[in-house]
């Protein structure tokens, strides 16, 4: 059996005008994320963490954002063919461990439904899916209230 783990980091700058979507849920806050799809950093740094395993590059490469197709796209759509293109390759999505980093808002009752729309994506128990939300006690511009990110590592088995 063959093996691989991908790590993933995306980040976006919170603004006002935007929803504020995260791991495919919609958060009631002020602000939202900027960026050419949803901005949905959680999904943007799964995927990322799951093509790099592959040796598939980044979703950058994959859905642009200077393609107009994708703008304001679901990144939960984009997480599906991104596992798509996983099980072409000959793998099978092993599990994902994400964190989420922002000062405000409070995710926790969040993470549940987070984590069971990503299972969903990546065709696999919720058990195999861990999301995770932390603040960084007000320090960079996470912690000062400027923007969200993302850490995912996903480690993936040939099929």
């Amino acid at each position: 059996m063959d093996i691989r783990i991908g790590h993933g980091y995306d980040v976006h700058r919170l603004c006002e005008g935007r929803a504020l979507i995260l791991g495919g849920v919609q958060i009631p806050y002020a602000l939202g994320l900027l960026g050419h799809s949803d901005a949905d950093v959680l999904l943007h740094a799964i995927s990322d963490s799951l093509l790099g395993a592959c040796g598939l590059g980044d979703i950058g490469q994959h859905f642009p954002d200077s393609d107009p197709a994708y703008k304001g796209a679901d990144s939960l759509v984009l997480l599906r063919q991104v596992v798509a293109l996983v099980q072409k390759s000959g793998y099978r999505v092993g599990n994902v461990d994400a964190t989420v980093i922002a000062q405000k808002p409070k995710l926790m009752e969040y993470l549940p439904q987070m984590q069971k729309n990503i299972a969903g994506a990546c065709l696999v128990d919720p058990q195999r899916i861990n999301i995770k939300a932390t603040t960084e006690e007000k320090l960079g511009f996470t912690g000062s209230g400027e923007g969200i990110a993302a850490h995912s590592v996903a480690l993936i088995f040939s099929a």
